[in-house]
């Protein structure tokens, strides 16, 4: 199983240089992939947890792409309602091939009602749009749109990756149709052993291969075992981290994403400590990863 980091995109510390140095900080790591998130408009209920500017995710990751080697580069979570579908199919189309195949596309419903309403986007209809612009972005990617040339090559089909983000029973369902990929954000083990149930039904009964399992977790090493039964993932001594990670390995994820970010703007200013986090969780999951099954 590989590590992903989510990388913030927002905030006035967050230069062009410290943009960079995460990704190099990402990739030198071992990181297999670097993913960041996406807001048109800082509306303010946005820009409660995620300051302006917000840096838009295709160009971030298209230019990130010029200054990184290998590590894979995605978005956790594309807003599927804020563009028109086309548009996205062509960008994330023309990122995946200029990226030399890197590219993941990571897509969810929204949730910030001032935002919709500021892009003049129906809040209440965002499920029922996303499932409507990601049919039509798998038709443009298979040449399937009448007197449309796809936006793909033949022998690049179907698109890039496509991971579908939501906790939702909605959300479950929609990866099974229409994702290669499940990205669950935020949750508590025991929450996610039941979910994983919940997929593959799903996809027994839709008659679908199970997606893969890809989820996002927060990343906060603590001095001491956190307790709280309501612990999520992530949070805790290395110990725990650890232990989480690998329970997320036995439930089949192929890679579990990492975020530093807690929600407090002023650690934008700090990237370091964030950083110092990551390097001590990677060696350790490398070794970890290393040692031989116990009996």
């Amino acid at each position: 199983m590989r590590l992903g980091v989510n990388v913030p995109n927002f905030g006035p510390a967050t230069s062009v240089a410290v943009l960079e140095r995460w990704a190099h900080v990402a990739e030198g790591l071992g990181f297999d992939l670097l993913m960041m998130s996406d807001h048109v408009l800082v509306t303010e209920d946005v820009g409660r947890v995620y300051p302006g500017p917000f840096h838009d995710p295709f160009t971030t990751l298209a230019w990130l792409a010029g200054r990184t080697e290998n590590i894979r580069l995605g978005t956790t979570v594309l807003i599927m309602p804020y563009r028109q579908p086309a548009l996205t199919a062509q960008m994330a189309a023309s990122l995946h091939r200029l990226s030399g195949g890197r590219f993941v596309l990571g897509v969810g419903v929204g949730w910030a009602q001032q935002e919709f309403k500021a892009l003049g986007v129906p809040f209440k209809r965002r499920g029922t749009l996303t499932d409507e612009h990601l049919d039509e972005m798998h038709q443009i990617w298979g040449g399937g749109v009448e007197g449309v040339a796809p936006a793909l090559a033949p022998d690049e089909l179907p698109g890039p990756p496509v991971w579908i983000g939501g906790n939702s029973d909605a959300g479950i369902r929609r990866a099974v149709v229409a994702g290669q990929g499940w990205h669950p954000l935020g949750f508590t083990m025991d929450w996610i052993q039941d979910a994983v149930g919940r997929l593959k039904a799903f996809a027994d009964e839709a008659g679908r291969a199970v997606p893969t399992l890809a989820p996002r977790i927060r990343l906060r090493l603590t001095a001491e075992p956190v307790t709280d039964p309501e612990r999520q993932a992530g949070i805790g001594t290395l110990e725990q981290v650890l232990d989480d990670l690998d329970r997320l390995r036995a439930l089949g994820s192929e890679v579990v994403v990492l975020d530093p970010y807690h929600g407090n703007p002023a650690e934008l200013e700090r990237p370091e400590k964030a950083w110092r986090e990551l390097a001590v969780v990677a060696d350790a999951w490398k070794a970890f990863s290393a040692e031989p099954p116990t009996a």
